[in-house]
Formats: structure tokens, C-alpha cells, sequence
């Protein structure tokens, strides 16, 4: 007997390639997530949500638990490589890589990265849709499905006082995140975490586009909320570490056709 849509998705676990690598080494998980991180850039550099020197993912070191990968500063999204990338330690010290630290990224990152042990990778940009939706200091209603995967799992940081440089801000951010998968830094942007680089990036991909979805329909009339209960299960299946890795795959495996250099 055929098995159900849902049942298909609930059971992606099972299915061959399917999930997130697993049992490799230190040095090709460092490997792996390197490249993912690279790619993860050329996919927000595609979708635009790069803005001059703004916006940041990073991914902590597998081995080095208080040393994460981050983009050079003045590095353009859309071409960066592995080879480019920066490992920066919990002190702001670069001990591999070439290129300058993004101040605001160090102060933002390295707080998540130290407050949250479960955060593998972050990722914030001044994405369009994003920071627009910033400005109004609200969560994102479950009016959509794909909106759902936030559903009671992001939160709102309301306490904008400029560019983010002070290590106070960033402990700020860090505690305003607590356990959720995102935070709205009110009049500023998204940010998204997760157990992968994959999954921070799908996050703040879908995040982005629910924020564009809200400001559409409240543009055209007052958007009916899905039931509280119905958001809640459909946030189980959506919002998931499992369900958020497998969605950037095929993201991953286009930029990866089309744009093979970042390897380098």
C-alpha cells in the first residue's frame, strides 16, 4: 500500500542520502562544512540578500569548539570559495585564512556561538523583505505553511542601538535568541541557527520569504492565522533540524552545478 505524503516526509530519516553525514572524521566534517558554508554564501548571493559589506553565516570548527568559519570582509557573497574563508577564535584572532573580520559579525557570532553549544551555524543578512519586516517589532503571524516552521520558535530582539560592535549587544542577542531557531533584530534584520550550515541557511531563505509573504497579504487585506494547534503540528513536520537540512539540498546541488569553483 502506498504510503502518505506526510508519512513520506515524517519518515525522510529512512531514505537513503537523506540525512546529514554522519560518522565521518573531524577533518572531513571540517571539510564538508567549509563547503557548505561557501555555498550557502553563493545561494544568498543568487537570492540578493547580499548588501555591500553586511551580512554574515558561520559555522563552528569541529574540533576547535571556540573557533568558527566566517566570510573575509569585503568579500563579495557571490564569489566566495572555500579557500577564502576565515577561522576566527572566541578572542577575535584570525589563525587561518587571509582578509579582514567583519566586527559586527565577530560580536554577533561569537556571543551565539558561545551562549548556545547546540548552534553548529548562524547566519543574518540585511535581506530585503527581512529588515523591512524588522522595522514593524513583530513576530511573523502562522499564515502561511512554510510560516508555520517559526510558529512559537523565534523571537524578536527589540533593543536596536546601532551597528552591533559592542560584546554587550551581542550577549543581548545571544539571550534574546534562547532556544529558538531565529531571532527579528528589530529595525536591522533576520537571524537564523542551526544544527548545520544547511539548515541556518534554509531557515533564514524560508524566513525571508515569510517575512515578503506577510507584507504581501497585509498589503491586500487582513491575512485569516492558521489555528494554533494545526501551526504547532505543522511546525513539527516544517521546522524541524531534519526537515531544515533536507530543504536547502537541492539549493546545495544547483549551486554546486552551476558554480563548481567554490570547491577551490
Amino acid at each position: 500500500m502506498a504510503q502518505s505524503a506526510n508519512n513520506i516526509i515524517m519518515n525522510m530519516d529512512s531514505v537513503e542520502g537523506a540525512t546529514p553525514p554522519a560518522d565521518m572524521s573531524i577533518e572531513e566534517t571540517r571539510a564538508e562544512r567549509k563547503l557548505k558554508l561557501a555555498a550557502a554564501y553563493r545561494a544568498f548571493g543568487k537570492f540578493g540578500f547580499d548588501e555591500g559589506v553586511a551580512g554574515h553565516i558561520t559555522v563552528r570548527d569541529p574540533e576547535y569548539l571556540d573557533h568558527f568559519w566566517v566570510n573575509p570582509m569585503g568579500q563579495s557573497f557571490k564569489q566566495m570559495k572555500v579557500s577564502d574563508l576565515l577561522c576566527v577564535n572566541h578572542k577575535a584572532e584570525i589563525v587561518e585564512g587571509n582578509g579582514l573580520l567583519n566586527g559586527a559579525a565577530f560580536t554577533i557570532h561569537s556571543q551565539i556561538h558561545m551562549a548556545h553549544p547546540r548552534v553548529t551555524a548562524a547566519a543574518h543578512s540585511h535581506s530585503l523583505y527581512g529588515k523591512a519586516w524588522s522595522s514593524l517589532g513583530r513576530p511573523l503571524d502562522p499564515i502561511t505553511q512554510d510560516a508555520c516552521a517559526f510558529y512559537e520558535d523565534h523571537a524578536v530582539f527589540d533593543d536596536f542601538t546601532g551597528v552591533v560592535l559592542d560584546n554587550n549587544e551581542g550577549e543581548r542577542i545571544a539571550r534574546a535568541l534562547g532556544d529558538k531557531k531565529a531571532a527579528i533584530l528589530q529595525n536591522h534584520g533576520l537571524l537564523t541557527v542551526g544544527e548545520s550550515v544547511d539548515e541556518a541557511a534554509w531557515w533564514f531563505i524560508t524566513m525571508e520569504r515569510s517575512c515578503q509573504a506577510q507584507l504581501l497579504a497585509e498589503a491586500a487585506g487582513q491575512p485569516k492565522l492558521i489555528d494554533p494547534r494545526h501551526a504547532s503540528s505543522t511546525r513539527e513536520t516544517v521546522g524541524s533540524a531534519l526537515a531544515g537540512w533536507f530543504s536547502f539540498q537541492p539549493i546545495f546541488h544547483v549551486i554546486m552545478a552551476e558554480q563548481p569553483d567554490l570547491a577551490n
